[in-house]
């Protein structure tokens, strides 16, 4: 294993903890064999500013602190440089530092840097953006287009799941058109994830997606009527079987995805894209420190 000798941290502080947690984060770095150039932004505009600075001064590890959203939208400025992503997770899902085993709290995260490995991973791509776990067209981009301005920051988990009912009660089904390459398929839909890893949400969604697998895939929830995604939610938020009664899964290298109507796409909770889009896979494009596996 490669050592680590320089390390630099980038914190989204308008992340709904990133702010708070930003000097914890700093002491518990105290004890790592290594100095990390620690920074919080307090601007979001100013993260990829912050990253390319960091960068370029040539660190062995770069960590990123805050949701999915803000890694995933870091995450492009890694690729290419000999670096090991740190994943310090700040935000309210959270789903990609679950897929990859890491703690939630700032501690146990810290304790990955410590003891953990690198370890290479895909990423996602949405046409030429990367993302780190998953991107979807439906309520999800319809809450995220919506939601309003700090309301994760003030009310956390609570606060964006009021919102989300609000948002479900005015949703519609829609088409999906999937083309593989050697076939189309259309049906009608109530979700739509592109799935790089298992969780969306903080919730495990996508059994068929792995971080290492090579494929990305398309996972959609079939149905005339939205009650189909409330309880497709409601069983794999409580492990049921029959959370796969509803769901169809596409997997491969690239795949396109059009809808009719053409809808929003949420990567990691941010609305960048709009379809019709070409989904693929970045296998093996960066690593990542991890937990050592048993």
């Amino acid at each position: 294993m490669r050592e680590i000798k320089s390390a630099a941290m980038v914190v989204n502080a308008k992340s709904r903890k990133g702010q708070k947690l930003f000097k914890q984060a700093c002491a518990a770095m105290k004890g790592l064999p290594y100095d990390v150039d620690a920074r919080a932004v307090e601007n979001p505009k100013d993260l990829e500013n912050a990253v390319r600075d960091v960068l370029a001064a040539g660190p062995d590890l770069v960590i990123l602190g805050g949701g999915d959203g803000t890694i995933s939208g870091l995450v492009d400025l890694l690729v290419g440089h000999d670096v090991i992503l740190g994943v310090l997770p700040l935000g309210t899902a959270n789903s990609f530092a679950r897929t990859l085993g890491i703690p939630l709290t700032v501690d146990g995260a810290v304790e990955v840097l410590r003891t953990g490995q690198p370890r290479r991973i895909d990423l996602g791509m949405i046409d030429g953006d990367y993302f780190a776990n998953c991107a979807a067209m439906g309520i999800s981009p319809q809450i995220a287009e919506t939601v309003p301005h700090g309301l994760k920051k003030v009310l956390g988990m609570v606060g964006y799941l009021g919102w989300a009912t609000y948002q479900f009660a005015r949703f519609r089904p829609f088409t999906l058109i999937v083309d593989d390459g050697t076939k189309k398929r259309k049906m009608r839909v109530v979700e739509v994830r592109i799935s790089n890893g298992p969780y969306h949400g903080g919730t495990w969604l996508v059994d068929e997606a792995s971080v290492d697998s090579g494929e990305i895939v398309v996972q959609a929830v079939r149905g005339h009527y939205k009650r189909r995604l409330a309880y497709n939610w409601a069983a794999s938020f409580f492990g049921m079987k029959e959370r796969h009664q509803d769901t169809i899964s596409f997997s491969g290298t690239k795949l396109t995805i059009e809808t009719q109507p053409p809808l929003p796409i949420s990567i990691d909770g941010e609305v960048l894209a709009k379809t019709p889009i070409t989904a693929r896979i970045a296998a093996g494009v960066i690593e990542v420190m991890a937990p050592v596996v048993a």
